[in-house]
C-alpha cells in the first residue's frame, strides 16, 4: 500500500517510485560491471607492459 501511493506520486518527498528502485538497480549492476572491466583492462595493461621491456 505504501509503494503504490509513492508510485501515484503521494509518497513523501524523495521516496523512489518502483520504476525507479528498478532503474537503481540496473544501473548499479552496470557500474559494477564496468568497473570489473576497467580493472581487468588495467591489469592486462599493467601486464603487457612488463612483458614488452623483457
Amino acid at each position: 500500500m505504501k509503494q503504490a501511493a509513492i508510485d501515484r506520486g503521494e509518497g513523501p518527498a524523495g521516496a523512489l517510485t518502483t520504476a525507479e528502485r528498478e532503474e537503481l538497480v540496473r544501473l548499479r549492476r552496470k557500474v559494477r560491471e564496468q568497473e570489473q572491466t576497467i580493472e581487468v583492462l588495467g591489469k592486462a595493461t599493467a601486464f603487457f607492459a612488463n612483458h614488452k621491456t623483457k
